[in-house]
């Protein structure tokens, strides 16, 4: 009776404790879940919070950028606006010049019109007494001149351009050497000739079968026969169309006149 008291007891016993081992595996596991589940919470905050300060971050440093720009932008406006005063000085100081300018604009016209005429006249009279070479080409410039001078479309610049473009090239004849052709009556008969000019020291014509070589006279104040330099003069034309290179030429020379 004792010994199947114990068993029961003991297998009571058993049975009790085996249940108290699984209450307590039960407990225990739920217990982890719920630290496992505590932990990702954790976790999750703190990736939440780790983004939140990332962001923070990207902001600051996205404010930081955008005020050392602007700051930046600030010292180029700075130095901008230094050359622009600077500028606006130097065109004040300009538009002052130009305004005393403007005043004097009639007292000038009045004095280089008068000039421009006698410029005119002068040139008028010199090609008149020159050594008669292309004189209609001459005197043409000379009067377009004139005209150009009554003319209220051409500006006074303009005109004062034209006359020293006009003495400009009056003073090239007297360094330069050339050959054109001209019609001259010769012992009473008119034919085309090739004539040769030397600065205005010396003008000759030759005919196209070298026949006839002759020179203006500046005593005589005509065209003269002289077939002694008909090489020379040759040679002259040849020099002049660039057949040849340059070189010396013995041609007759007329005598200054005496003043």
């Amino acid at each position: 009776m004792k010994r199947c008291i114990s068993s029961s007891w003991r297998l009571t016993a058993v049975f009790f404790a085996t249940s108290v081992i699984a209450m307590s595996g039960s407990v225990f596991a739920q217990t982890v879940d719920q630290i496992l589940q505590a932990d990702q919470r954790r976790l999750n905050l703190a990736q939440q919070s780790q983004e939140r300060i990332n962001t923070v971050v990207e902001r600051t440093r996205s404010l930081e950028d955008q005020y050392r720009a602007i700051n930046k932008e600030i010292d180029g406006l700075k130095v901008y606006n230094r050359l622009m005063r600077a500028q606006v000085e130097g065109q004040s100081a300009v538009l002052e010049d130009i305004g005393l300018s403007m005043e004097q604009v009639d007292v000038i016209n009045r004095q280089i019109f008068p000039l421009m005429e006698r410029m005119i006249d002068g040139l008028y009279q010199s090609v008149r007494v020159d050594v008669p070479f292309l004189m209609n080409e001459r005197t043409e410039r000379v009067d377009t001149l004139k005209e150009i001078m009554s003319r209220s479309d051409v500006s006074v610049a303009e005109k004062f351009r034209k006359v020293m473009e006009a003495y400009q090239i009056e003073n090239d004849y007297g360094s330069t050497i050339e050959h054109y052709k001209q019609s001259l009556t010769i012992d009473g008969a008119t034919r085309a000739f090739n004539m040769l000019r030397i600065g205005r020291i010396g003008l000759y014509f030759q005919s196209d079968d070298t026949r006839i070589t002759g020179r203006w006279d500046v005593t005589e104040k005509s065209w003269v026969v002289d077939n002694s330099a008909r090489n020379e003069v040759r040679k002259g034309l040849r020099v002049a169309r660039q057949l040849i290179a340059p070189e010396l030429i013995n041609v007759p020379v007329s005598a200054a006149e005496s003043v």
